[in-house]
């Protein structure tokens, strides 16, 4: 909702502030629109020192479609999402599903980390025969795209002068 309101709606500091009840009437009716027409939702709305507003009220999580996956940010602070759960994956009647892992932004690197060393593992087992010993097959094409330099001569072609 870009109108008078929205356009002074940032506090010092750079944080969003309280619209009036006008605005969060119009706001409530434009995503009511959009939520029914969605899969998957995304909420993260926090104001400072305060529990999260409610963005997303049980009818608008009841217009969503069988299957659909709402993600409450917010539900640490009490959540964005009528029927979020902190630490719950709530199913409704519906068939929507909400769900409220707390700190699940904390989480992201760790997953991030744990799929980068399993991609490690997965291709140093390219160097290695089926007994374990070194013996890169070169002509691997993951190998190949990826080997630079290869007894002193560089090899790569978008490096080889």
């Amino acid at each position: 909702m870009e109108d008078e309101e929205f356009a002074g709606a940032q506090a010092a500091g750079g944080y969003a502030k309280e619209m009036s009840a006008a605005y969060q009437v119009k706001q409530a009716e434009l995503v009511s629109a959009h939520l029914k027409r969605q899969d998957i939702v995304i909420t993260t709305a926090l104001i400072p020192g305060r529990p999260a507003p409610r963005l997303v009220s049980a009818d608008q999580v009841a217009s969503m479609g069988p299957g659909s996956v709402i993600v409450d940010l917010a539900v640490e602070q009490g959540g964005n999402v009528e029927g979020a759960r902190a630490g719950a994956v709530v199913r409704t009647p519906g068939g929507v599903t909400i769900i409220g892992d707390p700190n699940l932004a904390g989480r992201v690197a760790s997953d991030a980390s744990a799929l980068y060393a399993r991609n490690l593992l997965a291709f140093s087992a390219l160097l290695l025969d089926k007994e374990g010993r070194f013996a890169p097959d070169f002509e691997d094409e993951i190998l190949k795209a990826s080997l630079v330099v290869r007894g002193g001569t560089v090899t790569h072609p978008a490096l080889a002068a």
